[in-house]
């Protein structure tokens, strides 16, 4: 089951052309067509928001002061932006100041300590409800909303679960540090990536809270210890955990971090077929697989849920530029958009009901190549669309400044119709129609 896991983590550039169909099994003759034209979005690097906010909270008063461009390129998680409902925005940026650096007995590798400042905000008035400065140790991403107000807080090899009031406790710790962590739509699955020595895959199985119950722990722990790196090298272990149980479901030692996309189902792979054709693959956790559909493509896929029932593939096109492309888990295709060669580096983001979602891409003064690499004086601004998930229409579209390659400058509200944004100074936030609905699954099988 877990022979599929070598998926490449965000920041693989993708290609393709979607053919969809739900099968289940593997095919043995191609799948035809589902014709959908593509929708392009031009990379015209907007100067204002395409409607005007609702309103604004300068974020000065707040202590947050724009990063250098020395960050540019390196995809520091610089700041977080949040609904933790229709009116409260929790704002988490870096706090200005020296950066702190320290050396651990018995490690080779240099920390970075940093201070991150947490503020919860009011709607519409902008005031500061509750405040708080946390410490964490290197530059990835720190922060995840949950669906109920509630947050989670990565640091070293600790996940905390925090409240409005910015309390904290921790919810998981694990034999080494936590390198990374994605959730399926519900939110009731994490995924988690930890760096941790070789001498720890015996007790891989049993070093989280209600893992020794769980009957594929045992085989899974094995199949760890057979995937170690020469010479006891530290090594990445993937875990699926129940997220308020801690209940650990399923766990594999692989060579890298890998990117698992999720739902209460199963899980997505893409496996390569013949020449540049890809299937994109649903494997279910109590076994047996669908086939979604085909992409032919000269370069690997990133797939995501955006719901339970709804897929995004990430793909490029021939020549260069990016496709996105939406299918229900049925197999029904709905709608694809394309971006231009000069929109680079795209991140996607999700309401919590995954009715809308978010596309930021970084606008550059040229095509990017091994010949023509990208240089921060080529980047001309940030731009983010806010599509609805069922059509792929814009619903709004608008620059971002500070520029933050890593994200976090964006969130969209439970309900899907606010939208705030990091953006002259300010967090506009935008007030939208309702998002459309996704189709049924009954109309899957029409």
């Amino acid at each position: 089951m877990w022979a599929g896991l070598g998926l490449a983590l965000a920041g693989v550039a993708m290609c393709g052309t979607l053919l969809m169909r739900a099968q289940s099994g593997v095919p043995s003759a191609p799948m035809p067509r589902q014709q959908l034209k593509a929708r392009e979005l031009s990379d015209r690097l907007a100067d204002k928001p395409s409607l005007p906010p609702a309103f604004s909270i300068p974020v000065e008063p707040l202590g947050f002061s724009a990063p250098g461009p020395i960050y540019l390129g390196a995809q520091n998680s610089l700041a977080s932006l949040d609904f933790i409902d229709e009116n409260r925005l929790l704002f988490t940026f870096r706090a200005p100041g020296l950066i702190h650096r320290q050396f651990r007995a018995g490690e080779s590798e240099e920390e970075n300590e940093r201070q991150i400042r947490a503020v919860v905000l009011t709607l519409p008035a902008g005031g500061i409800e509750s405040e708080a400065v946390w410490t964490v140790h290197d530059r990835g991403r720190y922060l995840w909303m949950l669906r109920d107000g509630h947050f989670l807080l990565r640091d070293r090899n600790t996940l905390s679960e925090g409240n409005a009031a910015l309390d904290l406790k921790s919810a998981l710790q694990f034999p080494g540090p936590l390198l990374w962590l994605e959730m399926d739509p519900a939110q009731q699955l994490l995924v988690t990536d930890s760096r941790e020595p070789g001498a720890s895959a015996s007790k891989a199985s049993a070093a989280l809270p209600g893992d020794q119950s769980m009957t594929p722990a045992t085989a899974a722990a094995s199949m760890v210890a057979e995937d170690q790196n020469e010479g006891g090298e530290p090594n990445t272990v993937v875990r699926i955990i129940h997220r308020e149980s801690g209940h650990v479901m399923l766990v594999s030692r692989v060579r890298s971090t890998v990117h698992l996309p999720i739902n209460s189902d199963g899980y997505l792979e893409s496996l390569r077929g013949n020449d540049d054709e890809w299937i994109l693959n649903l494997n279910f956790f109590k076994g047996g697989s669908t086939i979604l559909g085909r992409v032919e493509s000269a370069c690997a896929l990133i797939p995501d849920f955006i719901s339970e029932r709804e897929v995004l593939v990430n793909a490029c096109i021939d020549g260069g530029g990016n496709m996105l492309a939406a299918l229900t888990t049925g197999g029904r295709a709905l709608w694809e958009n394309v971006t231009q060669r000069n929109s680079i580096r795209p991140l996607v983001s999700r309401s919590p009901d995954g009715l809308r979602l978010t596309l930021e891409t970084l606008e550059v003064n040229h095509a990017i190549s091994a010949r023509a690499p990208l240089d921060s004086s080529d980047v001309k601004g940030q731009m983010v669309r806010v599509l609805d998930a069922a059509t792929g229409d814009v619903a709004l579209e608008t620059p971002a400044t500070p520029l933050l390659d890593a994200g976090g400058n964006v969130a969209i509200s439970p309900s899907g119709r606010r939208v705030a944004v990091l953006n002259a100074g300010a967090i506009q936030v935008f007030d939208l129609p309702a998002p459309p609905p996704l189709p049924t699954a009954a109309a899957d099988r029409r």
